[in-house]
């Protein structure tokens, strides 16, 4: 009798992403050029040269459309897809019925401390990321 396994096989595809690196570099940027010039025969590929130039943004100005009200909702549909389960078998964990779930995730019903805290065990998170 065959063995059931315990993970499952993984394509080309995902294996090679797994082995990309990323790579940030502070240094005077009078070397840029000779730095990219020694890494690109390694493999390494560099973003167009507005990118190199470009500082970080908050996530809440990247998400500036993103209504607050909504944001419980979308950390709640973001963390059960990150876990991989369904709206009904996260009603099933945590007794609240799905119709809820789903009206908590569209922002049309808030989720309150005692559910966020039925949803973080569930999930794996934090509870104040629902509140």
């Amino acid at each position: 009798m065959s063995e059931r396994m315990k993970n499952l096989p993984i394509d080309r595809s995902e294996a090679r992403r797994s082995s990309l690196a990323i790579l940030q570099l502070e240094g005077p940027r009078e070397n840029i050029d000779k730095a990219l010039r020694i890494l690109k025969p390694l493999g390494f590929m560099t973003a167009s040269s507005n990118e190199s130039d470009r500082e970080s943004i908050s996530w809440r100005e990247a998400f500036s459309n993103v209504d607050e009200k909504a944001l419980p909702g979308i950390c709640l549909r973001g963390a059960r897809e990150k876990e991989g389960i369904t709206q009904s078998s996260l009603s099933k964990k945590t007794g609240i019925p799905q119709r809820h779930i789903s009206e908590m995730e569209n922002g049309k019903r808030p989720i309150g401390k005692k559910n966020a805290r039925l949803f973080a065990n569930a999930l794996n998170v934090g509870y104040k990321i629902f509140l």
